[in-house]
């Protein structure tokens, strides 16, 4: 279920801090003031550089802990952005410091607010928004299960595998912080998304004749792709728990664009025309013609469409997919998180053939692997250039993947491309590889973190 969630206030914390949060490289901040469990904010980054700052995340107060003088900060320093110095002076400051732990979510969309002059004075404490906001869980930062992970060692004060937490307080502490990080072997092992569990009954479900949990599964499952709606009708939104009955909707996706859509699990039953009819007709019962008309629509069924629904669904330029469609692309979604851009699936959905159009949609899922499977490519050449930690530049990665990988159909890349690859996975949100900067982008060097696994599906 997607809970809508209203926000009235957010917690100033260093621009850096938020970051790392952002980024999920921590689960803990340090207020001014004890947080409730349970208590939910946005998250403004105090960033005094820039007139006009950007709130990019909400979060809840899981648990929050009172440190004081007999906290042995040397265990807490590895496992949170802080220095043992750091935390020492924020002891020295104050009485106690309150160690909040934070679930962090993004928001759909960024929010834009103009920099409070007196914000320096405001760290680490509640500032008003101008304006309340609604948002949901859809967009965790971390998994349930990972975030159970990380609380319970921030709790026990262990560190993770072995992972050590950079920031520009540590760098400065540590100068040699990279040639610690190219010693490390043990690296995380990525963490097995546990909606796959449901996700994988999607199929199963919709050739079957429990139409009720089939209408919950595909709502789910638009969720997990990153729709939304504000819509609280239930005869016209998103909601697993509030289906709409027989005059509402099947389906209504709000952002970021409208798709409005009908179910019809079957076990033996073909799909009559009356589907295609019902969508057109709920649509603008529910929509008003305007906002039906700009949506995308969608039928998702399990059975074979009648020669009449076949043209109805593509004289309304409907998109009828199986079941097993929308389960393959959930999967890929769930594999890789960011793998699914919705725009590109919009232009997927917008254009012709419509009618029944599964080979259309598995050839954007295809296309998308593809990509995957490039960038996969790309970090087991510099995982095959040498040693974990021995850092490589981009001509020489160019050469050895297009010796080893750069087979039909895929072309051999020149230096720039492949340079753009290797920033992209060198980022803080993938972390395939690393990087040492240089001085100009042809004088960078990458090293290998850890694998890109690309599962081959089963036939």
């Amino acid at each position: 279920m997607s809970q809508q969630v209203v926000i009235i206030t957010a917690l100033c914390l260093p621009a850096p801090e938020i970051e790392a949060l952002i980024q999920g490289r921590t689960i803990a901040a340090v207020p001014r003031l004890f947080l409730r469990p349970g208590q939910q904010f946005a998250l403004y980054p105090a960033d005094t550089q820039n007139e006009t700052i950007i709130i990019k995340a909400w979060a809840r107060c899981e648990l929050c802990q009172v440190l004081d003088a007999t906290e042995s900060l040397e265990n807490l320093s590895p496992i949170t952005v802080w220095t043992t110095e750091s935390l020492q002076e924020m002891l020295g400051q104050r009485a106690n410091i309150f160690l909040a732990y934070l679930r962090v979510y993004l928001l759909a969309q960024p929010l834009k607010m103009s920099l409070d002059s007196t914000i320096g004075e405001k760290i680490g404490k509640f500032v008003g928004l101008p304006n309340s906001l609604t948002v949901t869980h859809n967009l965790p930062v971390l998994s349930e299960s990972i975030f159970v992970e990380r609380k319970r060692h921030l709790e026990e004060r262990k560190q993770i595998n072995g992972e050590i937490t950079i920031t520009p307080d540590v760098k400065q502490t540590v100068p040699d912080i990279e040639t610690i990080l190219n010693s490390l072997k043990n690296l995380p092992i990525e963490q097995t998304d546990p909606d796959l569990e449901w996700i994988k009954t999607i199929a199963k479900i919709g050739n079957s004749s429990d139409g009720n949990s089939f209408e919950k599964l595909v709502r789910k499952a638009l969720l997990k792709l990153g729709f939304s709606c504000s819509n609280t009708n239930p005869r016209g939104n998103l909601d697993p728990e509030k289906v709409g009955g027989s005059s509402g909707l099947d389906f209504y996706c709000e952002f970021p664009y409208s798709v409005v859509g009908e179910c019809k699990a079957s076990k033996n039953e073909n799909v009559p025309k009356r589907v295609c009819t019902e969508l057109i007709d709920l649509g603008i019962l529910n929509l008003g013609s305007e906002q039906y008309n700009r949506s995308i629509k969608l039928i998702i069924a399990a059975g074979p469409l009648v020669e009449l629904a076949k043209k109805a669904a593509i004289e309304n330029k409907m998109n009828v997919i199986r079941p097993e469609t929308l389960q393959r692309l959930v999967e890929l979604k769930a594999n890789y998180q960011g793998s699914i851009n919705l725009l590109d699936l919009k232009q997927c959905l917008q254009s012709e053939p419509f009618g029944i159009v599964d080979n259309k949609v598995n050839d954007y899922i295809d296309r998308v692997k593809q990509v995957i499977k490039l960038r996969s490519h790309i970090v087991e050449t510099v995982k095959q250039l040498g040693e974990v930690g021995s850092e490589h530049p981009t001509i020489a990665i160019r050469a050895h993947y297009n010796v080893m990988f750069a087979k039909e159909p895929s072309p051999k890349l020149d230096d720039l491309p492949v340079h753009e690859l290797l920033i992209e996975l060198s980022s803080p949100l993938a972390g395939y590889l690393g990087r040492k900067k240089g001085n100009d982008w042809q004088s960078d060097r990458f090293y290998y973190l850890r694998d890109l696994i690309v599962e081959e599906e089963k036939k």
